[in-house]
């Protein structure tokens, strides 16, 4: 039986808490936008810890979801990689993009989720 998006943003917040990420956020998306459901959104202290959590976000979702990636952009610079679930992306910064880009801001009526 499928997972739910609520079940696949879980796993990947968990795998992403377990990497030592910081400020990690879930945003629910449904009453706002039909481009996916949640945002797990957290920050890596530097380009190693980014690469560290989206290994471990994708071998999670992947070992306990049976569902890969539709597409993983960033993954080059390590800035800010985006992992794209359908419907669910994980957003995984360093502070200073996360800082510049302010996806929370930019979707402040979405409601938080305590997944972790």
């Amino acid at each position: 039986m499928p997972l739910t998006p609520l079940e696949i943003a879980r796993v990947a917040a968990r795998a992403a808490d377990d990497k030592k990420a910081d400020d990690l956020v879930c945003l629910d998306l449904t009453s706002l936008t039909d481009v996916c459901d949640y945002f797990v959104i957290c920050t890596g202290a530097n380009a190693r810890q980014v690469d560290a959590i989206v290994d471990e976000v994708r071998e999670r979702v992947s070992k306990n979801c049976g569902v890969s990636p539709l597409s993983c952009e960033g993954r080059e610079a390590l800035s800010w990689v985006l992992v794209d679930y359908g419907s669910v992306v994980v957003h995984v910064f360093r502070p200073e993009s996360r800082d510049f880009y302010r996806l929370e801001t930019l979707w402040g009526d979405a409601p938080r989720l305590d997944l972790v």
